[in-house]
């Protein structure tokens, strides 16, 4: 094997432990702050970012089956962070957006969120957090080429 071979068998390392590692500090904020689920938040936050959307929608872009994105929306309902519209063209279809209260709840969690960044990453300056940014950002451009998984979708 080359020395290029394990670089990238080592980036792979480093990345799943960087997944990982997110996995243990939102369940770790999760216990601190109990309530929505750390995986409802991650919808809200999607619809935050992309814009109101079918639950079918959703699904696709979450890569994950339509009933746990539904599970999701009625959590997301049921504490307000989420409004339901009927869809214009299918009235039996419905389009979700956030709510107030739920732009209020990311708001929160995204304070939290650079709160523990800078605890973890204080000693970064500006430049090399977009360093790295730019570089991952270009990695996971090349890897949704080679998957065929447009941009918008992940």
């Amino acid at each position: 094997m080359s020395s290029a071979d394990d670089a990238r068998v080592e980036l792979m390392r480093e990345l799943k432990a960087a997944s990982q590692l997110q996995h243990a500090w939102i369940m770790q904020a999760w216990q601190d702050d109990p309530g929505l689920h750390p995986a409802a938040a991650m919808l809200l936050s999607d619809l935050a970012k992309h814009g109101e959307a079918r639950p079918s929608e959703l699904a696709k872009r979450r890569f994950v089956d339509l009933s746990v994105v539904s599970r999701q929306i009625s959590q997301l309902s049921a504490a307000g962070m989420v409004d339901r519209r009927p869809a214009p063209e299918d009235g039996r279809a419905s389009i979700i957006s956030v709510s107030e209260r739920g732009r209020a709840e990311l708001d929160r969690r995204r304070a939290g969120y650079l709160a523990f960044m800078e605890r973890a990453l204080g000693d970064w300056d500006e430049e090399k957090i977009l360093e790295l940014t730019t570089r991952l950002a270009e990695m996971n451009a090349d890897i949704r080429a080679v998957l065929s998984v447009p941009a918008c979708e992940v």
